[in-house]
């Protein structure tokens, strides 16, 4: 059975169970309060008949008994109302029975009497005139109620009248309340479906884009709003769904990585191996032999590079890299790196232009922070035809900020929001060159700032330029034991 019809028998067990208990609970109390209220007015037409028939002596301030005419005119009343009564004196003895109604009351109900409580009895067959019974063993419901004169009993009344008008009442009222409950169960019904459909139609949407999921599509999401189990299922959907997203675009940078590697390898290689072979068959003339060397050599750091960068990542990736932080000159390690890429810059017809503080002191890493300083000033070169190149840096509340500028080629939204996964390259189109083969400079450069317990952030405009802002706490601020995140925590 599916799902939805499971739980609507569930609401609507449960609502017709409740309608039930009500139904019944309902029944019995309006059964009792039938009961009383007949008692009551038994009690009221067993006072007024007292009052009218019984006898005083005045002289004597004595009771002598009760008026027949009296009795007789009442009978004759209260018959007509399916009311019978019959009068005892102290002994037991009937005086007075209309219609001949002769109810039997036991011992212990005399006990009751005679202390002055009055007895309700709800089902009696007593005796009465065929006439008035239609032949039938009559089925009543009795008050007996004593009276008393000057402290002593002087009679008891035993007033009863017909329960078949309580029990048609009471038809009456069930037949009613069972066609109300027909149609509250129709509307329990409906209310059970609709009810079922609102749950059941969010756990479809999650079948459906799971179906979508399964299908290889990962941009489907589903609605979590809300504080409900279904919600917390969609909000871990969506999880998931970022997860799978997240391994799926990895994967393609591992792929694109593998291609790109195996691209960049083959070149040197094979290169190294013709160099080898010439040498080897004594090809090569003398005097090109230390060329040949010299490029056995590029080509080898451009394999070590290569290595080296995927080592660097897996190291700082698993936590596995050692930092000896200190407090430094870096306006000195800035002047020194600006000369190290003088050279590339002047090959791109860059200018670059350095501005900051003098003895700027900055607590890091030494060899990381030139590793994260190179790295953006290396990308910002290479990225740069006859631009400027601005490296600032300057003390901040609680550290030291360092910023490079430059109005290069930019980069797109899209660009800019991937540009720290690995194995991601902003510009295909510079795949093969020196710098950048592995596509995994900004991704170690922003995992160490974060090792550091520093913040990085860049900001592009395609076609204008690039800025990168990189800060690094002071000592007292710094954190220790920071462990380096995934890519997708920048999100």
């Amino acid at each position: 059975m599916k799902l939805m019809y499971r739980l609507m028998l569930s609401f609507f067990a449960i609502i017709l169970t409740l309608m039930v208990i009500v139904s019944i609970s309902f029944i019995n109390v309006t059964n009792n309060t039938m009961y009383h209220n007949t008692w009551q007015q038994l009690k009221s037409y067993s006072d007024s008949l007292i009052q009218d028939s019984i006898r005083y002596n005045m002289a004597t301030q004595s009771f002598e008994g009760f008026a027949t005419e009296s009795l007789n005119s009442n009978a004759n009343l209260l018959t007509r109302q399916n009311v019978h009564f019959a009068i005892y004196d102290t002994t037991h003895r009937k005086i007075f029975a209309s219609n001949g109604f002769a109810p039997s009351m036991s011992k212990n109900d005399w006990k009751k009497l005679k202390k002055g409580e009055t007895v309700c009895t709800k089902l009696i067959t007593p005796k009465i005139n065929s006439r008035v019974s239609k032949g039938v063993s009559p089925r009543m419901t009795e008050v007996s109620r004593p009276y008393f004169y000057k402290g002593k009993m002087i009679a008891v009344v035993s007033i009863a009248t017909f329960v078949s008008t309580i029990e048609q009442n009471m038809h009456q009222i069930k037949i009613n309340l069972i066609m109300a409950l027909l149609t509250a169960s129709l509307v329990t019904l409906a209310v059970s479906y609709f009810l079922a459909r609102s749950i059941t139609k969010r756990i479809d949407r999650l079948r459906m884009a799971t179906h979508q999921i399964a299908q290889g599509n990962y941009n489907v999401e589903v609605d979590d709003n809300g504080r409900d189990e279904v919600a917390d299922l969609g909000r871990s959907f969506n999880q998931m769904r970022e997860s799978q997203q997240e391994i799926r675009r990895q994967e393609e940078r591992r792929r694109q990585f593998m291609a790109n590697a195996a691209h960049e390898m083959r070149t040197p290689l094979t290169t190294i191996n013709g160099i080898l072979e010439g040498l080897q068959y004594d090809a090569i003339p003398e005097e090109d032999k230390k060329h040949s060397i010299q490029l056995m050599q590029n080509d080898t750091r451009r394999l070590i590079r290569l290595v080296n960068d995927n080592l660097d990542y897996e190291k700082i990736r698993t936590n596995q890299i050692a930092m000896e932080r200190k407090v430094f000159d870096s306006s000195a390690v800035l002047e020194n790196l600006r000369e190290q890429l003088a050279k590339k810059a002047k090959e791109k017809k860059d200018t670059l232009h350095l501005d900051v503080e003098k003895n700027l002191r900055v607590y890091a890493d030494y060899d990381r922070f030139v590793q994260i300083m190179f790295n953006i000033i290396q990308n910002a070169i290479q990225f740069t035809d006859n631009g400027i190149i601005d490296i600032r840096g300057k003390r901040v509340e609680k550290g030291s900020q360092f910023v490079v500028q430059d109005n290069g080629i930019g980069m797109t939204p899209e660009q800019l929001e991937n540009i720290w996964e690995r194995y991601y390259k902003a510009d295909r189109s510079r795949m093969n060159t020196k710098y950048g083969e592995s596509g995994l400079g900004l991704a170690i450069v922003r995992q160490l700032v974060l090792l550091h317990g520093g913040k990085i952030d860049v900001k592009s405009q395609y076609g204008k330029g690039t800025t990168f802002t990189i800060f690094f706490p002071d000592r007292e601020y710094a954190p220790h034991n920071i462990q380096p995140t995934n890519n997708k925590d920048k999100k």
